[in-house]
């Protein structure tokens, strides 16, 4: 559809408000975005009317257009859709694999006993009809790896009909790393993974146990040797002895056990013994003065403590040296004044960071994966990890709720992928997760919080970074108190989201508060902020009100309008025209083909989450409609006309004018078809909605 289409009374099915003739003031005070008078919508006119649009323009979908609210899914059990997917494999339409790329039966080796379908010719028939344009795998060297299975087939030039040996397609490969090798997540399958140097950081910490030898203490899973004596813990639940000492006395109780047992394992040396000899008595004060070690009980000299202590390092450089990094020897990792593109669940996906990175973006950091899932060996999680050859600083954001989880997870990401930093999420706000004790969830246990940082840290060179929300309860904020410790216990940056837990989106973030935490923050510790950057101008405000800000983090905002990097590093207004906004839905639909597919299955998983993006691209309002500019990230959108059709259309907060939209780029949907945003990000009035 071109920008100059004829005009229409209206194509939005459903628009967000009609708004009466106010003044400006009244608008923004509303948090209603202040369109042009000449742009509004009267009041009373009825906006279902669809029809006026050209059959040329926009193709007709089997969908309901005349419905007011989202096409809801019908919920189905774990057993009915395990059965339709079986059903589904069976059918004429999916064809195996091999026999797509070959073009030949006899190219599978299963043969009879292949799970998937090997007639050819009733494929054929049954075959979608192939979609406008050109195989995206085209424009590289060697043929589709789909074959027959592509939806562009047509456009396949006769020496690429097929791959006649059966290999993928290497310009996948090559441009996408971080894939999970198959023979290494049956290792995963199977729990044959060792973690040496999570599992050294983590008995230097004490906080390696395999779960029978851990007690609650306030709440909290903790060591034994943690409840019986070996730390101690006051009223509020915080241990009386700094981490630092811990691991001295646990390296003196090693040494000691070495000299009454003479045993030479590395295990049974660092491991706390019942029967030792030297134990702290519960009247020894431990005090921590400048760094010095003051106990009121004395060893006994014949033990010979300077020999010990060198025994004690010695041990403690054989075990990981990578423990003994001081902070200035990791891995320098600099977020000043750079594009930060935040971690995005569900649209942050891989076809959507190549378009960000087109339009400015110069940092991108993978979608949250739990690191459970990925220590699993679970495919889909480590598919979260993807990294395009166009993100040249990139990192993997993970979840988890215990330090020996989290520790494992990063020396696995360190060591089978290829990363510029690991993120740690302690701010989600989604109850599945708070649930099982990660996310926001660790807020409210800041110990722990620290031991998840002081684990991670320790058991990698990589730059480990956390991400977190101001507190979990409105009103009591708390990360002021505890990011100096933060930052002693190894994390390179933090980026703090200015709301807490409880409110999620329900209230603009609280600058002032990550202004504070920034002044306060240790040398070492870069401080990023996060929420509601909006335009060029919001980015400079925060940079200029607060130097110590290392950068700012942009979600939501990118989610919107991705090309904010554009106007922030040309620092102006872009009145972005509908068609250059189609070019961009065109250029992730490519991205998306490349990435997912090129069959039947991958054109509709990127028509998903094409949907998905667009749920909250209607937000927009265009700079040459609005009286007052730039616009708010918390402004509604008045039913308002667009300058053209198109402009008009994607204006729209209705699921079927999105799919619409699709059809336009990725043909008419499959009979049947239906869709609901799964953050309900079209609606402003819950809390939840991002």
């Amino acid at each position: 559809m071109e920008a100059g289409a004829n005009s229409l009374n209206n194509v939005v099915s459903n628009p967000p408000e009609t708004v009466s003739v106010r003044s400006t003031e009244e608008l923004m005070a509303k948090s209603i975005a202040p369109v042009k008078r000449e742009f509004l919508c009267p009041p009373s006119v009825k906006t279902s009317d669809s029809n006026n649009v050209n059959d040329s323009d926009v193709k007709k979908a089997d969908v309901n257009y005349e419905t007011s609210t989202p096409i809801l899914k019908e919920k189905k059990s774990k057993r009915q859709l395990k059965r339709e997917r079986r059903e589904e494999k069976k059918s004429a339409l999916h064809l195996c694999p091999e026999v797509a790329k070959s073009g030949k039966v006899s190219s599978c080796r299963y043969n009879e006993r292949c799970r998937f379908s090997h007639d050819l010719e009733a494929f054929k028939v049954q075959k979608p009809d192939d979609l406008e344009g050109s195989c995206p795998f085209l424009v590289n060297e060697g043929p589709c790896p789909y074959g027959l299975a592509c939806r562009f087939a047509g456009t396949h030039r006769d020496n690429d009909a097929c791959v006649g040996n059966g290999t993928i397609n290497s310009h996948k490969k090559d441009n996408e790393t971080n894939i999970l090798d198959k023979d290494f997540q049956k290792l995963l399958w199977k729990n044959k993974v060792k973690f040496p140097k999570a599992d050294a950081s983590l008995k230097l910490l004490g906080l390696l146990g395999n779960g029978k030898g851990k007690k609650m203490v306030d709440g909290e899973n903790v060591d034994e040797n943690f409840a019986n004596g070996t730390e101690k813990i006051d009223e509020n639940g915080c241990c009386k002895v700094p981490a630092v000492l811990v691991n001295e006395v646990d390296s003196f109780l090693a040494v000691f056990e070495e000299d009454e047992k003479h045993e030479t394992d590395l295990d049974d040396e660092l491991r706390l013994s019942k029967k030792t000899k030297f134990m702290v008595d519960e009247t020894c004060s431990v005090q921590h003065n400048n760094g010095q070690i003051q106990q009121k009980e004395e060893v006994d000299k014949s033990s010979g403590h300077n020999e010990q202590q060198t025994i004690v390092e010695h041990i403690i450089g054989d075990t990981d040296k990578s423990l003994k990094l001081h902070p200035h020897e990791k891995k320098l990792i600099d977020f000043s004044q750079r594009l930060y593109l935040a971690p995005l669940t569900t649209v942050g996906n891989l076809p959507y960071r190549r378009v960000c990175k087109a339009l400015g973006a110069d940092i991108t950091c993978g979608e949250m994966a739990m690191c459970t899932n990925l220590l699993q060996g679970q495919a889909s999680e480590w598919a979260l990890l993807r990294r395009h050859s166009s993100e040249d600083f990139f990192g993997v954001q993970i979840c988890g709720a215990y330090p020996d989880t989290v520790a494992k997870t990063v020396e696995l990401i360190e060591k089978h992928c290829t990363v510029d930093f690991i993120d740690i999420n302690m701010g989600c706000p989604i109850d599945i997760v708070v649930n099982k004790g990660a996310g926001s969830a660790l807020l409210t246990k800041p110990m722990r919080m620290k031991s998840v940082v002081q684990a991670s840290s320790r058991a990698v060179d990589t730059p480990v970074t956390i991400k977190v929300r101001t507190g979990y309860f409105e009103g009591k904020n708390r990360i002021d108190s505890l990011i100096h410790d933060i930052g002693n216990c190894g994390a390179s940056a933090i980026t703090i989201h200015g709301r807490t837990r409880q409110q999620r989106y329900s209230k603009l973030a609280d600058w002032q508060y990550i202004y504070q935490c920034a002044r306060a923050t240790p040398p070492g510790l870069q401080v990023l902020g996060n929420g509601d950057v909006f335009s060029y101008l919001d980015w400079n405000i925060h940079h200029t009100d607060c130097p110590e800000l290392s950068s700012c983090m942009i979600g939501r905002g990118a989610l919107i309008k991705p090309w904010i990097f554009t106007e922030i590093k040309e620092q102006r207004n872009w009145d972005i025209s509908s068609a250059e906004r189609l070019d961009i839905l065109k250029d992730y639909v490519r991205f998306g083909l490349e990435h997912w597919g090129s069959d039947s299955k991958g054109v509709e998983t990127t028509r998903h989450f094409l949907l998905e993006w667009l749920s909250y691209t209607c937000r927009y309002v265009p700079v040459g409609l609005l009286d007052v500019i730039p616009q708010k990230i918390n402004w509604r959108p008045p039913s308002y006309f667009g300058r053209d059709d198109l402009e008009t259309l994607m204006a729209s907060d209705s699921a079927a004018d999105w799919i619409r939209i699709s059809e336009m780029l990725l043909g008419k949907v499959p009979t049947g078809f239906t869709f609901a945003p799964k953050h309900k990000s079209n609606a402003y009035d819950k809390a939840e909605n991002g």
